[in-house]
């Protein structure tokens, strides 16, 4: 079975347009087969998004899918600069689609392994990680992140937990010094962790 995570997903395209409207931006936007929650936002993106403070500077969207965490800080926060990445070719053409039908301005797609292909470096961090991907890569993740932090910024991270957000938050703390709670809702769990100015 292929996932959500496959570089070049083969599953036959099934386009799907879905309504977003987080305050007071509304968005449009469509997804596919082989992208990630296709039918409709995952909750826990949307818990994620309405969590966060109000952000500014560069932002990178960690595995973006088909750009909902991306798209809607850049439509919420002009002033940011969005970039959104994805393992997946599929959902990187669909954000693109996304941004152009949105006409958002301040956000940018591009295909990415993690980090392999990123520029930063970065005020705030936020990503639905790809959990089912495995502990090695999530946490490879998280040790990354902070590489590619400012002074000060932020990672954001929504964690289900029955899918191990008590023992992700350990390799958080391990990795930053601190991880804190700052949302809990249906199961879900939204977690910061700040790089500290060295």
């Amino acid at each position: 079975m292929e996932h959500y995570y496959t570089n070049n997903p083969q599953t036959p395209h099934d386009i799907r347009s879905i309504d977003f409207v987080i305050d007071k931006l509304y968005l449009e936007l469509y997804t596919d087969a082989g992208v990630f929650s296709k039918n409709k936002v995952d909750y826990g993106s949307e818990i994620l998004i309405k969590s966060l403070p109000e952000l500014s500077g560069n932002i990178l969207d960690l595995g973006s899918g088909y750009g909902v965490i991306g798209l809607s800080i850049a439509g919420l926060y002009p002033e940011t600069q969005v970039t959104m990445i994805d393992i997946n070719q599929r959902a990187v053409e669909i954000t693109q689609r996304n941004i152009e039908r949105n006409q958002i301005k301040n956000a940018a797609t591009y295909i990415s392994d993690g980090f392999d292909q990123v520029n930063g470096p970065f005020n705030a961090i936020v990503s639905n990680p790809p959990i089912r991907t495995g502990k090695n890569v999530i946490y490879t993740l998280f040790e990354q992140s902070k590489e590619y932090l400012l002074p000060g910024g932020s990672l954001y991270l929504v964690i289900q937990k029955k899918q191990g957000a008590k023992s992700a938050m350990e390799k958080l703390q391990s990795v930053f010094g601190n991880c804190e709670v700052i949302n809990k809702q249906g199961g879900y769990w939204i977690v910061r962790s700040i790089k500290e100015s060295a």
